[in-house]
């Protein structure tokens, strides 16, 4: 198995998403685990999926 470019990192407070091709941050802090957007990430790279995910973990901070 090939090593995972988005890996959510445990920060304090919540999470967030480390790209390790990139070597920073990617996106914004979340409270909790943003797993199935990690698949996304990782996987297929959808852009409307993802555009949805985003929303909807962002609306979870609020």
């Amino acid at each position: 198995m090939s090593r995972r470019r988005y890996v959510a990192r445990g920060v304090p407070g919540g999470y967030r998403i480390w790209d390790n091709k990139a070597r920073r941050w990617w996106g914004d802090f979340y409270e909790l685990c943003p797993d199935e957007l990690l698949d996304e990430l990782n996987g297929a790279k959808d852009y409307e999926k993802i555009t949805t995910l985003l929303r909807r973990y962002r609306a979870l901070q609020r």
